[in-house]
């Protein structure tokens, strides 16, 4: 089972498809594709300089949306029964596309893969590459086994905080998975970070585009953008997506 490229997507309510769009093409220095889907929910944030795109954006009928990951694979059905086997539970089967659960009920896609290679630039300084799914404290430690075993060429190892665990991919594919224990027993989610090489700076023009400050953690700040999708700036490297070398010991981020 080979994993070839990785997209996060923007899950958004509908009536505000349009207002996400424009921030989130603003954030990533893209434009955005045709509309697809029979209620033209789907796009895709184009980049430029000849790479290929790694974030799409839909439009849910219900609820406040949030993020999921689609893999993009060899070989789609090899891949459900893969994820099927260890626990994960088939959504939807559209034939070159399965929308999947996880054991703690985090959706995700398998697709094919269509030859994407370059990953996007780094955007002003930051770039949207990780995808953390919010998990009840019950369903952890559960759901880091899936998620290791589900991608085992990926390094999987614990984060800088207790409560975090890092899925970070081979070189050339651009989109990480955190997993965030929760400190309750909500419903899962997930939600889109970046890494960002100044965390204020950007701060400060996603402000301009729109977006609202909720919180500052330890070594991230919780955003809000326009359409009233939560996201967070983190303190890794652009580049990398790991911590900066000045934090290799785990003191500037937690994340």
């Amino acid at each position: 089972m080979s994993i070839r490229w990785t997209y996060a997507f923007v899950d958004r309510p509908a009536g505000r498809f349009e207002r996400a769009s424009e921030f989130w093409t603003a954030v990533t220095d893209t434009r955005l594709s045709g509309l697809r889907g029979e209620q033209k929910e789907f796009a895709t944030l184009l980049p430029g300089a000849g790479a290929d795109a790694c974030v799409k954006i839909q439009g849910v009928a219900a609820g406040p949306g949030g993020a999921h990951l689609d893999f993009a694979v060899d070989d789609v059905r090899e891949f459900t029964g893969s994820a099927t086997r260890l626990g994960a539970q088939v959504v939807a089967d559209e034939g070159t596309l399965v929308v999947l659960r996880s054991p703690a009920g985090e959706l995700f896609c398998a697709v094919p893969w269509d030859g994407e290679s370059v990953r996007p630039p780094v955007v002003h300084g930051s770039r949207l590459d990780q995808v953390c799914l919010d998990v009840p404290p019950s369903r952890y430690a559960a759901e880091v086994a899936f998620w290791t075993a589900l991608l085992p060429d990926w390094t999987s190892r614990p984060g800088s905080l207790p409560e975090f665990h890092v899925l970070a991919p081979p070189p050339g594919l651009p989109v990480r998975v955190l997993l965030q224990r929760l400190d309750e027993e909500p419903a899962p989610s997930a939600h889109l970070d970046l890494a960002c090489a100044d965390i204020e700076a950007t701060r400060v023009r996603h402000e301009e585009l729109g977006a609202e400050t909720v919180a500052h953690g330890r070594h991230w700040t919780v955003m809000r953008d326009p359409a009233g999708g939560t996201y967070c700036l983190t303190g890794r490297d652009p580049e990398t997506g790991g911590l900066p070398p000045r934090s290799a010991g785990g003191a500037a981020t937690g994340r």
